[in-house]
């Protein structure tokens, strides 16, 4: 998955002032206790990024 893509769900889901909030400071387990900005900026595949943040919230089928 493209960051774009990745970024066009999370606003698609959240709206983009929210997005950014849960991006900067929502702690996921499923991301070794990173928010989203700390995993991307690790290096971890935005696709298993999306997966943690469907995991954490209820996104929709349409989204996911």
């Amino acid at each position: 998955m493209r960051l774009t893509d990745f970024w066009e769900r999370m606003y698609a889901h959240f709206g983009a002032a929210y997005a950014e909030s849960v991006a900067h400071d929502h702690v996921m387990s499923a991301l070794g206790e990173r928010t989203i900005y700390q995993a991307i900026a690790d290096g971890i595949e935005t696709k298993q990024i999306w997966r943690a943040v469907c995991q954490s919230f209820d996104v929709p089928k349409s989204l996911t």
